[in-house]
Order: structure tokens, then C-alpha cells, then sequence
């Protein structure tokens, strides 16, 4: 195997992410765990761009990165956490099995890897460049799935009419 840029960026971006995820959960501040995350996101978003799928890695910055690090950040104001002591955690039996678990996870991987079938020479399918573009999923979005879609956009919208129903009672 030759290395080209594209192989040079995947790995420098997936020791970039590996690194912020162990960052992220090693930090005591909780505000500096949030931004790490942020970076790890940004690091996948960067990750699906070089795999090709193009519309997931915007989903996973808009979505992600934007909405659900914004409301992960306001639950953590909204906590107070001005006494940090009450974050700290004692040795207790759950962080044996973390460990436990996260070395179990860590040995299906290896093993997977080793497994694997496919040699360098696998081909990739030729209609696979075009499926993560948005034009092929919202192709099947709105042709194949366009029921389940408009469902979906009802619930929601009839949910955010019952939190406007609940927010104007407590208004008033």
C-alpha cells in the first residue's frame, strides 16, 4: 500500500480524533469535555468527507456539533456546577467494569480486523461513490421513503405545538 495524501489526512485525522475522545473524557472540567467533543465531531465530519459520504458529514457538523453540543453546554450552565467536588468520583466497582468492557469492545475490533475477508485488492462497487451524495438520498428520501418522511415532519410539528401549549401556560 502507497501512501497518498488522502491515506496521510485519514490516519492524521483519525489520531486526531482517537486523541480528542481520550481528551475529552480524561478532563474534570465539564465545559472542556464539551469543546474536546466538538473536535471529535468535527474529526468524524472529516472522516465521511474522505470516505465520500458527503451529506452525512454535513448532518454530522449541523446536527451534532451545532444543536447537541449547544444543549449539552446549557444543561451544563444550567447545572451550576460551582462545587466541582461533586463531580469527582470515587473508586468504586463501575470504573473496573468500564475497563472490563472497553477491553472486551477492544478485542472484537482486533479480531474483526483480523477476519476480515476482504484482501487489498476488494473492489469497491461502482455505484458506491454516488451513494452518500444528497442528491441520491434525498433521491430515495423523497421517492421510496416519502411516507415515513411526511410522518415524521407531523410529529414533529405536532410537538412543537404542545411545547408552545406547555411554555404559554406557565407564562401566564
Amino acid at each position: 500500500m502507497y501512501m497518498t495524501f488522502e491515506v496521510i489526512l485519514f490516519f492524521f485525522v483519525a489520531l486526531l480524533a482517537i486523541a480528542s475522545a481520550l481528551m475529552m473524557i480524561t478532563r474534570p472540567n465539564p465545559v472542556k469535555g464539551v469543546l474536546l467533543l466538538i473536535v471529535n465531531f468535527f474529526c468524524l465530519s472529516i472522516l465521511y468527507l474522505i470516505l465520500g459520504a458527503q451529506f452525512i458529514a454535513i448532518i454530522q457538523i449541523l446536527v451534532y456539533a451545532g444543536a447537541i453540543m449547544v444543549l449539552f453546554l446549557f444543561v451544563i450552565m444550567l447545572l451550576n456546577l460551582d462545587d466541582e467536588r461533586m463531580l469527582l468520583e470515587k473508586q468504586n466497582y463501575k470504573r473496573l467494569i468500564g475497563i472490563a468492557l472497553t477491553g472486551g469492545v477492544l478485542v472484537e475490533i482486533v479480531a474483526g480486523l483480523g477476519l476480515t475477508t476482504a484482501g487489498p485488492t476488494a473492489r469497491v462497487a461502482t455505484e458506491a461513490a454516488q451513494m452518500g451524495t444528497v442528491e441520491s438520498i434525498g433521491g430515495v428520501l423523497f421517492k421510496e421513503y416519502l411516507l415515513p418522511f411526511e410522518a415524521t415532519s407531523v410529529l414533529l410539528l405536532a410537538a412543537l405545538v404542545g411545547v408552545i401549549v406547555l411554555a404559554k401556560k406557565h407564562i401566564e
